[in-house]
């Protein structure tokens, strides 16, 4: 615990720049699925971009780590990805679940985060994917509102 008030904070800023920027670099491509009416959005392409690079920052904070620990990352990558895949729900005409999916493949990397002590990066995802989902979906709603009237 106490490991997290030891937290170096230029650090933390150089993360949250990063984290950030994936995020900020993917919405557009995400606003353009929404507009377009595709099945994933505004929500779901910064996330998948936030995450990745949360799954690298954490990667490459463990470089030296042994080549078991490497093939558990793996495996859990690969494991929180098929358990997102079974969040997603398609009928005829819509697909439904997709930043459902995107944040447990998050909450993948928080859990790796927080193993290898990187506390900062794990706040940073829990709270961009907060933001994301609570905030962004309005956003969301309202696009939708404007397309039906």
């Amino acid at each position: 615990m106490d490991q997290f008030f030891q937290v170096d904070w230029m650090t933390m800023v150089t993360h949250l720049y990063r984290l950030g920027l994936a995020y900020l670099l993917a919405l557009p491509i995400g606003w353009d699925r929404e507009v377009s009416k595709r099945h994933f959005g505004l929500r779901t392409f910064p996330l998948v971009a936030m995450v990745s690079c949360g799954f690298m920052m954490v990667g490459l904070s463990v470089i030296d780590s042994t080549d078991g620990e490497a093939r558990v990352i793996q495996g859990i990558i690969t494991g929180i990805g098929f358990i997102g895949g079974g969040a997603i729900f398609k009928s005829e005409d819509s697909v439904s679940g997709t930043a459902s999916a995107a944040s447990i493949w998050n909450c993948g990397a928080i859990g790796l985060a927080v193993a290898f002590a990187r506390f900062e990066i794990a706040l940073m995802l829990s709270a961009i994917n907060f933001i994301a989902l609570r905030f962004v979906g309005r956003i969301k709603e309202n696009i939708q509102e404007e397309e039906s009237e």
